[in-house]
């Protein structure tokens, strides 16, 4: 019996590595995307503030 459950470890370590490189090599997806755009939005407003303001207070 004792053979059996050192036969067991090997098999428990390898499950143990299979679900984790499993786990490490699944695919995730990225939130960069809408950060982008909304860095991109932000970008276009300002430049639109930036070219609507009074050419006056830029001579000051």
């Amino acid at each position: 019996m004792g053979a059996l459950l050192w036969l067991l470890v090997p098999v428990l370590a390898a499950l143990v590595a299979t679900v984790w490189s499993t786990w490490t090599q699944r695919s995730r997806k990225s939130g960069d995307g809408e950060e982008l755009a909304g860095y991109a939005r932000f970008r276009e407003a300002m430049e639109r503030e930036h070219s609507a303001s009074d050419p006056a207070s830029d001579a000051a």
